[in-house]
């Protein structure tokens, strides 16, 4: 299945989904927004159209034939990074920070609106905006300093972040979570804040999504390093006892 709406020029939006009805209805809602859409139904196709298209965002659902979404993504990832938002049809947790861990920034549960979708696309495309923006400015002008909290060094200009001498790769969505944890150590950020400032929501209904990244982040940073203020939100503790937000590596 290939279901094409093409905006020359334009935002270019793969939809992986193998159930035609739902995919018909997400390329109809985001074509209205002025975008190029395509739609392929099934994962080995998806691999190939996200090859040849290199598209600014790509809808993924889970549950596709060939190979499932999961290991689409994986693959999409390792080819070039891209913002992934996934489609499940369960609300398992376990599922959520698999598809987070292979590279996913986003996920939502089927049934779920075409509002929604829209909305959560477009900030996963102001963030890829952002990310360019900044890239350009670092190369035209001198670079932000690495940020060093702790052991761990945040690179905002090639957006890497390394702690205890190792690399650590995170998705778009986590190195800005992150960051926003880390440029206010020890201070605790309500889930509000969090999504408001990392994910432009201005609206408190994706709370467990905040959740599930920071979750993600402990699995690749280690458990120690954001604290839970339990009915609260998160706070950023450097490991050695030191925080320097602003600052650039010293040697």
């Amino acid at each position: 299945m290939v279901n094409t709406v093409s905006q020359p020029g334009a935002t270019t939006v793969l939809v992986v989904e193998d159930e035609p009805a739902i995919a018909q209805a997400i390329v109809h809602r985001l074509s209205a927004e002025g975008w190029r859409v395509e739609s392929v139904g099934d994962g080995h196709a998806g691999v190939a159209a996200a090859s040849r298209l290199q598209p600014d965002v790509v809808v993924l659902d889970v549950m596709l034939p060939g190979i499932d979404g999961l290991e689409v993504c994986r693959q999409i990832q390792a080819e070039r990074p891209v913002p992934v938002l996934m489609l499940t049809a369960r609300d398992d947790e376990t599922d959520m920070l698999v598809g987070l861990g292979v590279g996913a920034d986003d996920y939502m549960t089927k049934p779920f609106s075409m509002r929604e979708l829209v909305a959560r696309t477009k900030v996963l495309l102001r963030r890829t905006e952002r990310a360019a923006r900044a890239a350009e400015m670092a190369s035209a002008h001198l670079p932000e300093p690495p940020m060093v909290v702790g052991d761990v060094t945040i690179d905002r200009a090639q957006r890497r972040v390394v702690r205890a001498d190792a690399e650590v790769h995170l998705t778009p969505t986590e190195f800005d979570l992150l960051l926003t944890l880390a440029s206010a150590p020890r201070t605790v950020l309500t889930r509000e804040k969090l999504l408001a400032d990392v994910w432009d929501w201005v609206d408190a209904s994706g709370t467990r999504t905040v959740d599930s990244h920071i979750k993600a982040l402990r699995r690749k940073l280690g458990a120690d390093l954001i604290r839970t203020v339990h009915g609260v939100g998160y706070a950023f503790e450097p490991a050695d006892g030191t925080a320097d937000p602003a600052g650039a590596t010293s040697s």
